[in-house]
Parts: C-alpha cells; sequence; structure tokens
C-alpha cells in the first residue's frame, strides 16, 4: 500500500496525531508536494510547539523555497524550544542547519 494512502487512513482514526501529521508532511514532501508539506508541518507545531523535529523539517523545506528569513525564525525557534525541554542533540540539529544558512 502506498505510504501517503496508509498515513491519511491512520489519521482518519487519530487526525491530531503529531508523528503521523508530521511523517505524512515527510512523505509529501519527497512527491514534491512541498507547500502542502510545509503547512502540514506548520499544522503540527501550532497544535505541539514541543515537537521539536519538526521545526528542522520545516526549517529545510522553507530553505529549498528560498524562503530564508522563515526558515531562520523556525530554527531560532526550535532552537530555544529544545534548549528549554533538554535536548541537546535537537539543539545541535537545529544550530548547524542555522548557522549554515546565516554564514
Amino acid at each position: 500500500m502506498d505510504r501517503i494512502k496508509k498515513i491519511k487512513e491512520l489519521l482518519e482514526v487519530t487526525p491530531t496525531d503529531a508523528f503521523l501529521q508530521h511523517a505524512l508532511a515527510l512523505e509529501l514532501a519527497k512527491q514534491g508536494d512541498i507547500e502542502e508539506a510545509i503547512r502540514l508541518l506548520r499544522k503540527v507545531l501550532s497544535e505541539d510547539e514541543n515537537y521539536i523535529g519538526s521545526y528542522y523539517q520545516l526549517g529545510k523545506l522553507l530553505e529549498e523555497q528560498s524562503r530564508v528569513h522563515e526558515a531562520v525564525s523556525t530554527y531560532e525557534k526550535g532552537m530555544s524550544k529544545a534548549k528549554e525541554r533538554g535536548e541537546q542533540h535537537a539543539y545541535n540539529e537545529l544550530r548547524s542547519a542555522y548557522e549554515e544558512l546565516i554564514f
């Protein structure tokens, strides 16, 4: 079964599942539906601002679309949340992406 179809079926049962929404966004991005992937990642973060992995993925997609200001802002918020939650590995990944973008 197609991954996108399977994830959508699972989301019918648990529509607010951040993991499934995040996974769907990544699958859509792989297929080139970048704007929908961005929309979904923003939705994940609006519903759960502590879903740290979505900041990185959203930032990367925004970078690919040359939306640098939005990507920088996303990385900054993600770094803040990661630091607040004590997630050092996530913080380091976000900081690395951030520094690559601004330097």
